[in-house]
């Protein structure tokens, strides 16, 4: 599968923070580069979680294989950082297809959308992250594409106008999407198949930060890979990300294995507290509760009085704290449960008892 995207003397063994920029060989670089692209799961059976999409998909590739025709269009949606992107890399190669890469802001112009599908050849995948920000002029070329695998371009302008009519080879469109309410409804039914990527569970995050841990060269107990899973937030990004800098912690620090006591340090010090929340997200809840007293209060004041962009606040830090319990949102505006004066260490006003 091809992916697409647009000396005789040792030297010593660096010691303590010197590990961080202890300049390094250009072999010892592209094994670094190699290690952290395999963090990434190159088939279906090493893909970690989401046990009924993958049951899903499997039949899809098998009923495909059988046909020997492509799979058909898919729409993948969910919160950001659960796997949609290296979904559509697996599929690509469990096909034996490229696979092209691309977002929907990418897509200004129809000339960009149309280089793309006339590239495209029988089988490949095109993937479209952030879909529901295609602009109306891209998504109307997407339409006979994905039904009669067909590209009209429109030549001249006014009356001398003419359309003209290209075959394009039968190929497959994965859409990822944040948002599959804000899809409109012609471009969502074109997709054979609509399917949500869920939070995953304690466990499935351990297993994916041993793997990724064993990947990285990164010494971990079972109880240091399940502290950094439970400051996750439900997401395999989130929690590679938090290994790589609690191994950059255990580095400097000349500790030769990350153990729960370790990665706790380095997560308090990083300011991810035990249930994932960062100094943002503790922000948003305490401005939440004492300048609004808990809630009601509406995006835009909330926006105004963190500094915060209101699309950053909606698409980022709220859905993990409705997840997790801390938010509620009402007609009225945001509203702080109890669970998270608690975690504050606040204390909950009487009448909330009455709303929960």
């Amino acid at each position: 599968m091809a992916i697409k995207r647009s000396g005789d003397n040792p030297k010593p063994a660096p010691r303590g923070e010197d590990l961080l920029t202890a300049a390094k060989t250009p072999q010892e670089e592209k094994s670094a580069d190699a290690a952290e692209e395999k963090i990434r799961p190159q088939t279906l059976a090493d893909y970690i979680g989401q046990k009924d999409l993958k049951e899903v998909l499997g039949i899809v590739i098998g009923a495909a294989k059988a046909r020997q025709d492509p799979i058909d269009h898919l729409l993948l949606y969910g919160p950001p950082g659960l796997g949609k992107t290296t979904l559509s890399l697996i599929l690509a190669k469990e096909m034996g297809v490229n696979c092209k890469i691309t977002a929907a802001p990418a897509l200004e112009r129809p000339r960009d959308i149309t280089g793309l599908l006339l590239s495209l050849q029988k089988g490949d995948i095109l993937f479209i992250d952030e879909i529901h920000r295609l602009n109306r002029l891209t998504e109307e070329l997407l339409y006979p594409a994905m039904e009669d695998y067909r590209l009209d371009i429109t030549m001249g302008k006014g009356d001398s106008a003419k359309i003209r009519s290209l075959a394009l080879a039968k190929f497959t469109l994965i859409g990822a999407t944040t948002k599959v309410g804000s899809l409109t409804a012609p471009l969502r039914d074109r997709f054979g198949l609509i399917q949500r990527l869920r939070f995953y569970d304690l466990e499935e995050l351990r297993r994916i930060i041993l793997r990724s841990a064993q990947i990285l060269n990164a010494a971990i107990t079972a109880d240091g890979a399940e502290t950094i899973a439970l400051r996750s937030r439900g997401t395999p990004r989130v929690a590679n990300r938090l290994l790589k800098r609690v191994r950059d912690y255990a580095q400097v620090k000349g500790s030769s294995e990350i153990t729960s006591e370790l990665a706790t340090a380095a997560l308090d010090l990083y300011q991810v507290d035990k249930r994932g929340l960062d100094w943002t997200d503790r922000l948003l809840l305490t401005t939440l509760i004492e300048q609004f007293q808990g809630g009601p209060a509406g995006l835009e004041a909330l926006a105004a009085a963190t500094g915060e962009d209101r699309k950053t606040i909606e698409d980022v830090y709220e859905p993990y704290l409705l997840q997790i319990g801390y938010l509620n949102r009402t007609p009225r505006g945001r509203i702080a449960t109890r669970a998270a004066y608690l975690h504050l260490g606040l204390t909950a006003p009487f009448l909330l008892d009455e709303l929960f």
